[in-house]
């Protein structure tokens, strides 16, 4: 686990700082001036802990960023004002609290309409702005795209079984974007650059992957720098300064508090970030030698800092201040900060989670209020909230003074959205009810465990343990029974092992238990039409499929199955209206053309589906059917081996490679895709085509 370095320096740890290139005058000022002639680039890294830099004292090797560090400001102590990542860019972006821009948790909130935006200031400028995402919480979708020319958002489109895994952008190949069109430019640009790379599951590439085998977090860490490097590289041939600011969204806990990753607690693991300001010149040098600042920062203060440093005036609206002058003096006043963790609160119905921050002194508004004195305890081990009143109520009455407004009431999203935000591991779906009164039974800390149980499933169904995982979830529904999203997990887990009757009981168990959240019903009505209770589907369907394009999908799916089928063209071409990149409904209307044989157009339309999506791996699976049965046998081999390539678990694609290979003599390839199908299609759903695949074989003839 990674900690931060405390304690006096000995002579070893300095000859190692200066070993690794970074070293900090503390007295040493760092001037900027203020002038509109010069980048800006911000540069956010998903879910890293403050620690985790070299020049934070971590194991991580990041010669990088240590080295913009050691050419600018690194602020010891700077915080986010939220634990997850749209609230917390939004506050990022915008130089406001949750509670003022009203983003409270990624899953129904979107940044106002007209919210003034750092890219919205800068553009009434003249500066060219360009953003470059890496996760799907900063969709365009969501408002951040306001005041930007790019937004470039490019990620693989969620397919229908991602409840478990998403596939990321990788952080080289959004430098690269950002990189392209930075070379473009020839006006001052402000750039926004975001990395995804170390948020869960830590799978860092080679060679960080072997290098960091006991700390893949760190590996992630060290790997997300390395791809960073070309970008600041960049920065030595523009022809104008470029003010550099690299922060993170938030931490990781590690296990730190009994929280595996994200999302539930604000302690200082995942609530404290890195916060490194630095100018790079066009000769490539840096403006001034680093210094190490411990005058709390806050992400409301990037903002004004920014407008400031290009000589713009700050509004009032703004809840930050410039930190230009804090950098020039080598401190400054310490100035409260406001922080929050609403997604349990909204999603599972737990107490809701707000609290301050005076100087080293935080004080965190839960049934069970906790007070901890950073200065002696950073790693919050005694709670003095009960020991000296007098201080703790100092601390409530500052917490009064920001007027936190109650979160607004979450919309419903999209099926989509919900897979795609849970594939990242967190908690979405509709909202949950509220409560006049939270007692201590509502603490997070009380129900740390349950969070715990559900990753520990998670973990078990990705590692093929489905029936282990299975368990796992039912355990929590017996914990505590209104934690709808373990419904909605141990429907999932029974479905893919081939349970479909099983997957569809535990749904409408919720829906018995009063869970009615329209997450709960969606799915039920999806899992009836995709195995054939269509009747049963499509009333369930129709009362949900107004605006939603996965909803009219699984409605049109039904129409199909009920031998209704221009009723399903009609309703997925509907779907293509709402959502025309969904290569989804493209791959529907495909299918639903091969299934009344006009091969012509399902090639077509899989085609189109491909384009706007290569990844989807059921639709390389149907246009390798319409391929064979056109008498193009060799592109519909490669279209299946695509298919499995991209998703183990295409079995149809597994299964046709299988036969069609040993019918052409092809037989060594051919028993690779066999045995692979014998060993991990579920049985319930494919049992007499593993007895056939077995024959195969054995040597025997099907």
């Amino acid at each position: 686990m990674i900690r931060s370095r405390v304690g006096l320096w000995t002579t070893a740890a300095l000859l190692v700082a200066l070993a690794a290139g970074w070293w900090f005058w503390p007295a040493r000022a760092f001037h900027m001036a203020r002038t509109p002639d010069r980048n800006v680039l911000l540069i956010s890294i998903d879910t890293l802990r403050a620690d985790a830099l070299g020049s934070y004292g971590g194991r991580a090797a990041t010669p990088a960023l240590d080295a913009l560090a050691a050419a600018g400001a690194r602020f010891t102590f700077a915080h986010a004002h939220a634990v997850v990542t749209l609230p917390s860019h939004a506050s990022l972006l915008t130089g406001t609290y949750p509670y003022e821009h009203g983003v409270r948790d990624n899953n129904g909130y979107r940044v106002r309409p007209g919210e003034a935006t750092l890219a919205t200031r800068l553009k009434a400028m003249g500066f060219a702005t360009g953003a470059f995402v890496g996760a799907f919480p900063l969709d365009q979708r969501f408002g951040l795209n306001q005041g930007f020319d790019v937004y470039d958002d490019r990620l693989p489109e969620a397919g229908p079984t991602i409840d478990f895994a998403l596939p990321e952008r990788r952080a080289d190949d959004v430098v690269s974007a950002a990189r392209t069109w930075i070379g473009r430019q020839s006006a001052p640009w402000f750039s926004f650059v975001h990395v995804f790379d170390p948020h869960a599951p830590y799978r860092p590439p080679a060679p960080f992957d072997a290098q960091y085998a006991t700390d893949a977090y760190a590996g992630e860490v060290a790997w997300t720098d390395a791809a960073l490097a070309p970008l600041l590289d960049l920065l030595r041939t523009q022809p104008r300064p470029t003010l550099v600011i690299v922060t993170s969204d938030h931490g990781e806990s590690l296990g730190e508090h009994g929280e595996l990753t994200h999302g539930i607690f604000a302690y200082e693991a995942t609530l404290r970030v890195p916060l490194i300001i630095a100018e790079i010149t066009p000769d490539g040098t840096a403006s001034s030698r680093g210094v190490a600042i411990d005058t709390p920062a806050r992400h409301v203060d990037i903002v004004p800092t920014v407008l400031d440093a290009v000589g713009a005036p700050i509004e009032t609206g703004v809840a930050g201040a410039s930190l230009l002058d804090v950098m020039a003096a080598g401190r400054g006043d310490a100035r409260p900060s406001y922080f929050e963790a609403m997604t349990p609160f909204l999603a599972r119905g737990w107490a809701p989670l707000r609290g301050v921050l005076v100087y080293r002194d935080k004080y965190i508004d839960l049934p069970i209020a906790e007070r901890y004195a950073l200065a002696d305890d950073p790693r919050e081990q005694q709670n003095l909230a009960t020991a000296d009143a007098t201080a703790t109520q100092v601390l409530v009455n500052t917490l009064r003074t920001f007027n936190v407004a109650a979160p607004g009431q979450p919309g419903e999203e999209s099926g989509a959205v919900l897979e795609r935000l849970r594939a990242l591991g967190y908690i979405g779906g509709s909202p949950a009810p509220r409560r006049e009164q939270y007692t201590e039974a509502d603490d997070p800390k009380r129900l740390i465990d349950l969070d715990r149980m559900l990753h520990t499933a998670g973990d078990l169904y990705s590692r093929g343990r489905r029936d282990e995982a299975i368990d796992a979830y039912r355990a929590v529904i017996a914990r505590r029974p209104d934690t709808a999203d373990a419904y909605r997990y141990l429907a999932f887990a029974l479905w893919e092992s081939g349970r479909a009757g099983d997957a569809i009981a535990t749904l409408e168990a919720a829906l018995a238990r009063g869970l009615t959240q329209r997450d709960i019903r969606m799915k039920l009505g999806i899992y009836l039409a995709e195995a054939g209770a269509a009747a049963r589907a499509i009333p369930l369907l129709e009362a949900m499929a107004d605006e939603d394009s996965d909803v009219l999908n699984a409605l049109g799916i039904a129409y199909g199955q009920n031998g209704r089928t221009a009723d399903a063209m009609r309703t997925f071409e509907r779907a293509l209206r709402l959502d025309a990149t969904s290569g989804l409904s493209h791959q529907n209307i495909a299918l639903l053309h091969l299934r009344t044989g006009n091969l012509v157009a399902a090639e077509a339309a899989f085609r189109q589906a491909l384009d706007i999506d290569p990844s989807l791996a059921g639709a390389h699976t149907g246009l390798g059917v319409v391929l064979a049965q056109r008498d193009r046998l060799p592109e519909a081999l490669n279209a299946w081996r695509r298919a499995v390539s991209l998703d183990p678990g295409e079995f149809n694609a597994l299964f046709n490679l299988t036969m069609e290979l040993f019918a052409s003599g092809q037989t060594e390839e051919a028993r690779h895709y066999g045995e692979r199908f014998v060993a991990t299609a579920p049985p319930q759903l494919f049992g007499p085509d593993i007895a056939q695949v077995r024959r195969r074989l054995a040597g025997g003839r099907f």
